[in-house]
């Protein structure tokens, strides 16, 4: 009998053809960390709504979604027709124009907590923003984040991540304080001991996109209140759940609002884009006040090429805007339900421990053990969650999925989009339960 990865191997020659060149060319032979997969990555020429094409003809059910950033689906026709449009009239006019505005006003007039907001190019570059944005206005140093939440691989979002820090200097580390998720006694205490935090970051509703989540919304609304209580802003990125959580992100879901707020993804309608919002005192650390003496050194400067580039503006604005006016969220949502409690029927069928769960879109799945949760909010340990899911599983996971015709996110989760329909989620639980039996039949679970 073939196993996983003999079935994987002929299903995608050119992928391997393709992939013996890249390893000549590019570091592990690929362009994202997350990309690399064994034996081999697949190599993707097309993708239309929820499914995608590779170079052999295969196709898939995709649920990486851009990384995130689709959640209208590939190739949506209104996003086609604004970039299209505004390709013809330049692509990058090295100026402001109407539709950065256009940009700024859809996302004030989702997220209320942006007074002012800066462009940038992606959500490294805007958490790095938002930590020295941070540090300027309070004049102090350190920030807080915890253990395993994904801030970018800039060299201060990246410590205290599960992600190598190699290169990056012992001093930059030593400015970023990391603690554990949903102690709010320890973080008070932090606080009160040391004068000299800017900050503390999270993503709002766990590490990994929610596949570590924590009390929620009990521990954002301690973390406002102790931040409040000790005049540390509260950064909240929302580089995965801006837009996607709930139209007005986590912080409109959960009610509470941070000073700061690290956008990207979604926020460009699936182009190269990111943004930093928040209180207005706050990002104006980045004007000009016509005063040498004080731009000279309290003025945070942000040059960039590509800020607020009149391609991502148009796709973000377009984005944004069927959001706060169509039912995109709703849709994404209903079809994540209906996908976690078909992981779920499947896995008590077959008698596999483990469950499928996650917040709004974002769908998650553990092998090997169960808890007794809402499946919205896991609450086994976060030790035991990377335990059921370690690297092992998670790569024959994916590739079981890739050979049953569907796309997981780093071989543990589902990014849903609106345009998901039944007949797709019903293929993928079906593609679930035949990648379950080839993991059996090898041993993996």
């Amino acid at each position: 009998m073939s196993t996983i990865t003999d079935d994987y191997v002929q299903k995608h020659p050119t992928s391997l053809e393709y992939y013996g060149e890249a390893r000549e060319i590019f570091p592990a032979g690929v362009t994202h960390d997350t990309r690399y997969v064994t034996p081999f990555p697949l190599y993707i020429t097309h993708a239309s709504g929820p499914l995608k094409w590779d170079v052999d003809g295969n196709e898939y059910v995709d649920y990486v979604s851009g990384h995130g950033a689709l959640i209208l689906g590939h190739s949506h026709p209104d996003i086609q027709a604004a970039v299209t449009k505004q390709i013809s009239r330049g692509t990058h006019l090295g100026s402001n124009t109407e539709e950065e505005l256009r940009w700024a006003r859809a996302i004030k007039r989702l997220m209320p907590s942006v007074e002012k907001l800066r462009f940038l190019s992606s959500g490294t570059e805007a958490t790095l923003m938002a930590f020295r944005l941070a540090r300027a206005y309070t004049g102090k140093d350190k920030i807080v984040k915890f253990q395993d939440h994904f801030h970018g691989w800039n060299d201060y979002g990246i410590a205290g991540s599960v992600h190598p820090t190699a290169g990056v200097p012992r001093a930059v580390q030593d400015t970023m304080i990391i603690l554990p998720i949903g102690d709010i006694a320890q973080v008070e205490g932090v606080l009160s001991r040391d004068n000299d935090i800017a900050a503390v970051i999270l993503e709002p509703t766990g590490a990994h996109w929610g596949q570590q989540p924590f009390k929620i919304p009990e521990f954002l609304q301690e973390l406002r209140h102790v931040t409040s209580k000790y005049g540390v802003l509260l950064i909240f990125d929302e580089v995965v759940t801006g837009f996607r959580v709930s139209p007005g992100g986590a912080q409109e879901r959960f009610g509470v609002r941070p000073d700061l707020t690290a956008m990207a993804k979604i926020v460009a309608g699936g182009l190269p884009g990111g943004a930093v919002g928040g209180s207005g005192e706050i990002v104006d650390m980045i004007a000009f006040r016509g005063d040498p003496d004080w731009d000279r050194k309290h003025r945070v400067s942000h040059p960039g090429t590509f800020n607020a580039n009149p391609l991502s503006a148009v796709a973000g604005a377009t984005c944004l805007e069927l959001i706060a006016s169509q039912p995109i969220n709703q849709r994404a949502d209903s079809m994540a339900s209906r996908l976690k409690d078909g992981l779920n029927e499947v896995l008590g069928k077959m008698e596999v421990p483990g469950h499928s769960h996650g917040i709004s879109s974002l769908v998650h799945v553990t092998l090997g053990k169960d808890c007794d949760c809402d499946r919205e909010v896991c609450t086994m340990d976060h030790k035991q969650i990377k335990d059921t899911m370690r690297p092992a599983v998670t790569q024959a996971l994916k590739c079981a999925m890739l050979n049953a015709g569907v796309d997981i996110m780093g071989g543990r989760g589902f990014i849903v989009s609106a345009t998901h329909s039944e007949q797709e989620i019903d293929l993928t639980v079906g593609a679930f339960e035949e990648a379950l039996k080839a993991m059996r039949s090898d041993g993996i679970i």
